[in-house]
């Protein structure tokens, strides 16, 4: 199972974000929960370094299966949306009954 958790102020922005683990939907490779999360998480990391000038830390590990992001500063309003569209689909997999049980998404006040 894939835990992801969502790093937020009082005020609901997002601070950054920790996932960790491996769906186990299907074999490696074939895993679309697995590749669908990942594309989400990594595609949102990427846009923020390369369209923003939000300054991010990224500590991820293949082999333990983890990504960490969190950022220095309030996020600038591009970054937020970015990460809003990210969670948007991390939800929308975590709500849907063929793929719930292979993702927990949960939101931590920071």
């Amino acid at each position: 199972m894939i835990h992801a958790v969502i790093y937020e102020s009082r005020d609901k922005v997002c601070a950054g974000f920790y996932l960790q683990g491996h769906a186990g939907y299907a074999e490696e490779g074939q895993d679309i929960i697995c590749a669908a999360v990942s594309v989400l998480v990594i595609n949102t990391v990427n846009a923020i370094e390369a369209f923003t000038q939000d300054d991010i830390s990224v500590v991820s590990s293949e082999e333990n299966g983890t990504i960490e992001c969190r950022l220095k500063e309030k996020p600038s309003q591009e970054t937020d949306l970015l990460l809003k569209t990210m969670i948007l689909g991390l939800k929308d997999i975590a709500e849907e009954d063929n793929y719930k049980e292979y993702i927990d998404l949960t939101f931590e006040e920071v």
